[in-house]
Protein backbone atom coordinates (compact mmCIF):
# COMPACT_ATOMS: atom_id res chain seq x y z
CA UNK A 1 0.00 0.00 0.00
CA UNK A 2 2.69 2.61 0.66
CA UNK A 3 6.22 2.84 -0.63
CA UNK A 4 7.21 5.08 1.54
CA UNK A 5 6.99 6.67 4.73
CA UNK A 6 8.21 9.85 5.46
CA UNK A 7 8.53 11.07 9.06
CA UNK A 8 9.56 14.46 9.46
CA UNK A 9 11.48 15.08 12.97
CA UNK A 10 12.13 17.91 15.37
CA UNK A 11 15.13 16.24 17.07
CA UNK A 12 12.76 16.55 20.25
CA UNK A 13 13.26 13.32 23.01
CA UNK A 14 9.19 12.88 21.86
CA UNK A 15 10.23 11.93 18.64
CA UNK A 16 10.98 7.84 19.63
CA UNK A 17 7.23 7.11 19.54
CA UNK A 18 6.04 8.49 16.33
CA UNK A 19 9.49 6.69 14.87
CA UNK A 20 8.61 3.16 16.01
CA UNK A 21 4.84 3.90 14.02
CA UNK A 22 6.56 5.37 11.48
CA UNK A 23 8.96 2.13 11.00
CA UNK A 24 6.72 -0.16 11.85
CA UNK A 25 4.22 0.88 9.29
CA UNK A 26 7.33 0.65 6.58
CA UNK A 27 8.32 -2.74 7.60
CA UNK A 28 4.77 -3.56 7.14
CA UNK A 29 4.41 -2.21 3.86
CA UNK A 30 8.06 -2.72 2.82
CA UNK A 31 8.40 1.23 2.34
CA UNK A 32 11.38 2.96 2.03
CA UNK A 33 11.72 5.53 5.32
CA UNK A 34 12.58 9.34 4.48
CA UNK A 35 13.94 11.15 7.50
CA UNK A 36 13.43 15.10 6.96
CA UNK A 37 14.29 17.81 9.51
CA UNK A 38 13.04 21.64 8.10
CA UNK A 39 14.72 24.16 10.00
CA UNK A 40 12.66 27.34 10.69
CA UNK A 41 14.51 29.94 8.43
CA UNK A 42 12.04 32.59 9.67
CA UNK A 43 12.86 31.96 13.20
CA UNK A 44 16.93 32.96 12.54
CA UNK A 45 16.49 35.93 9.98
CA UNK A 46 17.43 38.54 12.76
CA UNK A 47 20.48 36.77 13.60
CA UNK A 48 23.76 39.25 13.17
CA UNK A 49 25.48 38.52 10.41
CA UNK A 50 28.92 37.82 12.19
CA UNK A 51 27.08 34.87 13.47
CA UNK A 52 24.55 33.57 10.52
CA UNK A 53 27.46 31.11 9.40
CA UNK A 54 27.72 29.44 13.01
CA UNK A 55 23.72 29.41 13.22
CA UNK A 56 23.10 27.98 10.04
CA UNK A 57 26.19 25.06 10.23
CA UNK A 58 24.96 24.63 14.34
CA UNK A 59 21.28 23.92 13.25
CA UNK A 60 21.73 22.13 10.26
CA UNK A 61 24.20 19.96 12.42
CA UNK A 62 21.31 19.57 14.78
CA UNK A 63 18.73 18.42 11.58
CA UNK A 64 22.14 15.98 10.90
CA UNK A 65 21.41 14.66 14.22
CA UNK A 66 18.03 14.51 14.20
CA UNK A 67 17.35 12.59 10.78
CA UNK A 68 20.21 10.33 11.61
CA UNK A 69 18.37 8.65 15.24
CA UNK A 70 15.31 8.05 12.72
CA UNK A 71 17.66 6.55 10.24
CA UNK A 72 19.33 4.40 12.57
CA UNK A 73 16.19 3.41 13.89
CA UNK A 74 15.04 2.34 10.79
CA UNK A 75 18.17 1.06 9.38
CA UNK A 76 17.73 -1.50 12.46
CA UNK A 77 15.09 -3.49 10.91
CA UNK A 78 16.68 -4.06 7.02
CA UNK A 79 14.63 -0.85 6.14
CA UNK A 80 15.80 1.54 2.61
CA UNK A 81 16.41 5.14 4.33
CA UNK A 82 16.67 8.40 2.78
CA UNK A 83 17.93 11.63 4.99
CA UNK A 84 16.90 15.17 4.02
CA UNK A 85 17.70 18.54 6.11
CA UNK A 86 16.18 21.33 4.52
CA UNK A 87 15.56 25.25 5.33
CA UNK A 88 12.04 26.85 4.82
CA UNK A 89 8.74 26.97 6.47
CA UNK A 90 8.60 23.45 7.91
CA UNK A 91 4.92 22.64 7.30
CA UNK A 92 5.39 23.88 3.26
CA UNK A 93 8.30 22.19 3.33
CA UNK A 94 7.26 18.98 4.48
CA UNK A 95 4.12 18.50 2.23
CA UNK A 96 7.10 19.63 -0.76
CA UNK A 97 9.29 17.08 0.37
CA UNK A 98 6.23 14.76 0.05
CA UNK A 99 5.03 15.82 -3.18
CA UNK A 100 8.72 15.84 -4.76
CA UNK A 101 9.47 12.00 -3.63
CA UNK A 102 6.15 10.74 -4.25
CA UNK A 103 5.41 9.82 -0.63
CA UNK A 104 2.89 7.14 0.79
CA UNK A 105 2.51 8.41 4.10
CA UNK A 106 3.52 10.76 6.60
CA UNK A 107 4.01 9.99 9.87
CA UNK A 108 4.01 13.01 12.16
CA UNK A 109 4.18 13.42 16.23
CA UNK A 110 1.53 16.06 17.79
CA UNK A 111 2.17 17.91 21.31
CA UNK A 112 -1.53 17.69 22.44
CA UNK A 113 -1.43 21.79 22.82
CA UNK A 114 -5.03 23.54 23.41
CA UNK A 115 -6.70 26.91 23.75
CA UNK A 116 -4.15 29.66 23.43
CA UNK A 117 -0.93 27.40 23.05
CA UNK A 118 -2.32 26.28 20.11
CA UNK A 119 -4.13 29.39 18.81
CA UNK A 120 -0.88 31.60 19.34
CA UNK A 121 1.34 28.64 18.83
CA UNK A 122 0.27 26.88 15.81
CA UNK A 123 0.71 23.59 14.57
CA UNK A 124 3.16 22.08 12.24
CA UNK A 125 1.04 18.86 11.98
CA UNK A 126 -1.88 20.22 11.61
CA UNK A 127 -0.72 22.70 9.25
CA UNK A 128 0.09 19.24 6.98
CA UNK A 129 -2.66 17.82 7.57
CA UNK A 130 -5.22 19.99 6.38
CA UNK A 131 -3.06 20.49 2.90
CA UNK A 132 -1.05 17.44 2.23
CA UNK A 133 -2.36 15.49 -0.51
CA UNK A 134 -1.50 12.06 0.88
CA UNK A 135 -2.40 10.42 4.22
CA UNK A 136 -1.19 11.60 7.76
CA UNK A 137 -0.74 9.53 10.67
CA UNK A 138 -0.88 11.80 13.95
CA UNK A 139 1.26 10.61 16.86
CA UNK A 140 0.20 12.11 20.53
CA UNK A 141 3.54 12.69 22.22
CA UNK A 142 4.48 15.07 25.27
CA UNK A 143 2.14 17.30 26.79
CA UNK A 144 -0.61 15.01 27.73
CA UNK A 145 1.24 12.77 29.93
CA UNK A 146 -0.29 9.62 28.98
CA UNK A 147 1.97 6.90 28.57
CA UNK A 148 0.10 5.06 25.38
CA UNK A 149 -0.12 7.73 22.86
CA UNK A 150 -2.92 7.88 20.33
CA UNK A 151 -2.63 8.38 16.78
CA UNK A 152 -4.99 8.80 13.61
CA UNK A 153 -4.91 9.18 10.25
CA UNK A 154 -6.36 11.90 8.19
CA UNK A 155 -7.10 11.11 4.25
CA UNK A 156 -6.78 12.94 1.48
CA UNK A 157 -10.21 14.42 0.55
CA UNK A 158 -10.82 13.75 -2.51
CA UNK A 159 -13.01 16.62 -3.84
CA UNK A 160 -10.59 19.37 -2.10
CA UNK A 161 -9.15 21.43 -5.15
CA UNK A 162 -5.44 21.67 -5.14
Amino acid sequence: MYESVLIPTDGSDDMGVVVDHGVALAEQFGAAVHALHVVDDRAYGSVPDDVQQRVEETLTADGEDATKAVAQRALETGLDVVREVRWGNPPAGIVAYATENDIGLIVMGTHGRTGYDRYLLGSVTEKVVRVAPMPVLTVSVGDDGDDAPAAGISMPDPIREN
